[in-house]
């Protein structure tokens, strides 16, 4: 339910901030104490409707309560945090010399707002009472409303359509399919291969890729019913009872095998285990589970699927990667589903579109059906509902019409989209309350927009998404949570590390409509073009994707109620529309303005006593204002990129700061000194709750100071002298929870000395090191943990590859300018490498690479290295290496791959070369001349 997920969101944090903060609120604690209970009771409630309703439709009734009472929750918040703004301005004053004088002015005002506060809570509290009454009396008699609601959730349910929308595919025809001969190929060889212990193989991927859709027609293939004895197919889905998918299984193996089982639906469980056990464990059998949500069913029902030696396989299709990659304790394979290339959705889309002209798009539709298919993102189940609707459209007008207002008819009840919904949110509605809102707030980027992990984490952060756990940070259970999304295919995972862990995101267009439109509804969040005015009606978050000329200012009114904003410049006109950002946002609590070309800063930025999270990341903003410690509440602060140079004294009074990540870049990559840090005050340790601290200038007492900073978990200092050995290595030891660490010395002949480290940060897992190096750190053998190593400027001149071999979880390289040598000799190790990057390494010719070494690489960058006139040796040995990637190489290397393809040296640029006769890895060899 939707509406509820806001609310519950809303009410648990507004009962925690009563809680904390009634002390403050003296004279109106009666109040305080019954508005904490009918929102403990609101909240209990709609916990036992989503309980009970799930996803089904509530009635129209409860949805105009539901809105009530989200309202009056919303005034709640208001006057708590108006009150808090007051009582923060009180605060300002205290130990001022004038603090006798200014407590004769402000204490009658400090009665008024106290007694402002009693008044408004009694009268929200009798509008709660209010609401309930009326509730109740235009509620049907309870036994009307069971009719009412048995008929409702009939209706949604009729024929458990979920499930028979399932099995339905077991009954398509081949010309109703599309796209799948690759997929499909696939799958069988994994079916039907030598290996004859019991395998489990699970196809896993988002909702409505046509997981089920594949395995039905793969199951029906005459082939498959010959390889193996008997079949049966169950689904699953989120509830299950597993006597019940016992008997489904043996009436299956009963019709299909001939075998005689009687009385069925009386057998125990017991005999059920021994029936199946019995019958399939002298057979060569094939299990279809479809739809699997939890771990546990595994373990439910493989006690009765013998793990016999006859080659018998259990087919599972899951949306949860944590489900496919269960150890199952046998044979596994795991089968990701891939979106459709544009050409098979367009051919999918046209079959569905076009039923009556044989799926042939019509010449004057071909740019209207372009633009519908590439909506969909490769997803099927949304190209065939996208199709079936325009079916009954022949016009331009009203397929554009569409297309402008896909969100509206995304929203309509349409049948097709109905259904889409209901598929594509099931992953969403299985969530709990605080992973729903999780997932909501991702809709407020614009559609297509890649976003970081981190940005993402401190974002939830800021909104009190995350809940806290015992000994465990906030940061890491937001990685958590990210990582529940991403398993439910609700987040695409647009690039990850050399690691394999995910960095980037973005929401797929489909998911991303259903999004915005629940969270309108529910007053979560809402976006604007930029050229309306944003109206005061009650959003708390807004997305403004200025597309025009120019923005309009939002009213004051208006501003006063939103706690989030968020400026998109998604074009160059829209970039000239910026100054300066506007006023009347006092009790804003995130205000992220990333890439946005506002050049100047409200005055009031410093009165938002509420703000939690500020990015001015690719701004033009030049200064923070010196009174920035006012901003008490503040937990990020983000200025990557910007104009900024120093940061003034005040940002030691930040005390709530966790994260302070600021660098700048002079835009010459190759240049020692393209990336630099900001000046910080050198108290800048008295922010004892700082985690991440980038990227600071060494500079003054910094260093010596930094000893203190034991609790950071990311660090990045430039600036360094050899000097400051002794002083940041005794500072980096203390530092037990560090994660990333970068160094950086003050010019390109300044060795960077750490030799004074007994042993890295137990938990260490990225290091950077920029400047010149001797040789590689004793105590880099001590790096069990490390994931990216970075050597930037080292120019070693020793063969330093042995010291670094055996990291057991090293997966990206990074060497730029590091090394001075003409040959790499990678001999052992390096077992879970996936990604080396070698840059600016002018003496280099070539590289070598053992068989049995890196055995999972599967990026090699090679650029900017011009002596470089041989392809790796040994790399034909890497059978999970799909790219290789050149850039200002040998020319006589470019001339010896054109030969080898048969291609003349203008066809190579910029293009990819598939090679299918030694690894089928995939070549991007692009020359570039200066």
């Amino acid at each position: 339910m939707e509406l509820s997920s806001s609310l519950d969101q809303i009410t648990g944090k507004l009962i925690s901030v009563l809680e904390n903060e009634a002390s403050l609120l003296a004279k109106v604690g009666s109040e305080i104490d019954e508005i904490k209970l009918e929102l403990k009771a609101i909240r209990a409630f709609l916990e036992d409707a989503d309980r009970g309703l799930g996803v089904a439709p509530i009635s129209e009734t409860d949805k105009q309560w539901i809105s009530s009472v989200r309202d009056i929750a919303y005034e709640v918040e208001d006057v708590v945090d108006e009150f808090m703004y007051n009582f923060n301005e009180q605060q300002q004053w205290r130990g001022k010399p004038w603090r006798f004088f200014f407590m004769l002015t402000y204490f009658p005002k400090n009665l008024w707002v106290r007694h402002r506060v009693a008044v408004e809570l009694q009268d929200i509290n009798e509008r709660i009472k209010r609401i309930e009454q009326r509730n109740q009396r235009y509620r049907l008699p309870q036994s009307e409303s069971r009719k009412l609601d048995k008929q409702v959730r009939g209706e949604y349910y009729r024929n458990n359509w979920v499930k028979n929308l399932s099995e339905s595919a077991l009954f398509f025809k081949d010309d109703d399919l599309v796209g799948i001969d690759k997929a499909q190929s696939e799958l069988l060889d994994r079916l039907m291969d030598k290996e004859l212990q019991r395998t489990v193989i699970s196809v896993v991927g988002m909702g409505g890729l046509g997981k089920t859709t594949l395995v039905a027609n793969t199951f029906n293939r005459q082939i498959v019913k010959q390889h193996f004895d008997c079949c049966a197919w169950i689904t699953v889905s989120q509830q299950y009872v597993v006597t019940d998918l016992f008997k489904s299984i043996i009436k299956e193996l009963n019709n299909k095998a001939k075998a005689k089982i009687d009385i069925v639906d009386s057998m125990s469980y017991r005999d059920l285990v021994e029936e199946l056990v019995n019958f399939l464990q002298s057979r060569r059998y094939l299990i279809v589970i479809d739809d699997v949500w939890s771990t546990h069913l595994w373990q439910d029902i493989s006690i009765a699927l013998p793990a016999n030696m006859n080659g018998s396989r259990i087919l599972l299709t899951t949306r949860k990667e944590d489900v496919a990659s269960f150890e199952f304790g046998v044979v596994k394979h795991i089968f990701r589903l891939k979106h459709l290339p544009f050409e098979e959705s367009l051919a999918l889309f046209c079959k569905k579109a076009f039923v009556g002209k044989g799926g042939h798009c019509p010449p004057y539709l071909e740019s209207s059906a372009t633009k519908l298919v590439a909506k969909c993102q490769g997803l099927p189940l949304a190209i065939v509902a996208l199709g079936g609707l325009m079916a009954s459209k022949s016009s331009i007008a009203e397929w554009n019409g569409v297309y402008n207002n896909l969100n509206r008819e995304l929203s309509d009840n349409d049948a097709y989209f109905e259904r889409l919904k209901y598929i594509s949110l099931l992953s969403y509605h299985d969530l709990s309350y605080t992973l729903k809102q999780c997932f909501l707030y991702c809709c407020i980027f614009p559609e297509d927009y890649v976003f970081k992990q981190n940005r993402l984490i401190r974002l939830w952060m800021a909104e009190g998404f995350i809940e806290p756990m015992k000994e465990t940070i906030p940061e890491v259970v937001a990685e958590r949570y990210l990582t529940e999304l991403i398993c439910r295919g609700l987040l695409q995972v647009e690039w990850r590390t050399g690691s394999g862990m995910p960095k980037a995101f973005k929401m797929h267009d489909i998911l991303r409509e259903f999004a915005v439109s629940i969270s309108k509804s529910i007053k979560f969040a809402a976006k604007s073009d930029g050229r309306e005015e944003i109206e005061d009606d009650g959003i708390r978050r807004w997305s403004i994707e200025a597309k025009g000329k120019e923005m309009k200012a939002a009213s004051e009114t208006a501003l006063s109620r939103v706690r989030s904003l968020f400026v998109f410049a998604v074009d160059e006109t829209s970039k000239s529309s910026f100054n300066r950002l506007p006023s009347g946002f006092k009790l804003m609590r995130v205000l992220d303005l990333e890439d946005s070309p506002i050049n100047e800063l409200s005055d009031e930025l410093v009165n938002l006593y509420n703000l939690r999270y500020l990015n001015l990341t690719r701004t033009q903003v030049k200064e923070l204002p010196k009174s920035i410690g006012k901003l008490y509440n503040l937990q990020s602060l983000v200025m990557k990129w910007t104009q900024i140079k120093e940061l003034p004294a005040g940002i030691v009074k930040l005390k709530n700061l966790r994260h302070l990540i600021a660098y700048g870049f002079n835009g010459n990559p190759v240049a020692f000194d393209y990336w630099f840090g900001l000046v910080v005050p050198s108290n800048i340790c008295l922010l004892n709750n700082l985690q991440v601290l980038t990227t600071v200038e060494a500079r003054g007492h910094f260093i010596k100071q930094l000893s203190k900073m034991t609790q950071l978990r990311e660090l990045d200092v430039v600036n360094v002298k050899e000097t400051d050995e002794q002083n940041l290595c005794f500072a980096i030891a203390k530092m037990i929870h560090l994660r990333d660490l970068g160094v950086k010395s003050c010019n390109e002949d300044e060795q960077v000395k750490m030799d004074a480290l007994g042993s890295a940060p137990p938990d260490l897992e990225r290091l950077l090191l920029f400047g010149k190096l001797e040789k590689v750190p004793h105590w880099f053998n001590s790096l069990d943990k490390l994931i990216r190593l970075k050597l930037h400027w080292s120019r070693l001149r020793d063969d330093f590859l042995p010291r670094i071999q055996a990291l057991p979880n090293l997966g990206e390289l990074v060497l730029v300018n590091a090394y001075e040598g003409e040959r790499l000799d990678f001999i052992e190790g390096f077992q879970k490498l996936k990604m080396l990057r070698i840059r600016g390494c002018p003496g280099l010719k070539e590289i070598v690479i053992n068989k049995g070494v890196m055995p999972g690489l599967e990026e090699l960058n090679i650029i900017n290295c011009q002596e470089f006139t041989t392809l790796p040796h040994g790399w034909e040995n890497l059978p999970d290496l799909y790219e290789v990637y050149l850039e200002y190489v040998s020319p006589a290397l470019i001339q010896k791959i054109c030969r080898s393809k048969g291609m003349d040296r203008q066809t190579i640029t910029s293009t990819v070369l598939s090679r299918e006769e030694a690894t089928e890895s995939i070549f991007n060899i692009t020359e570039w001349y200066e």
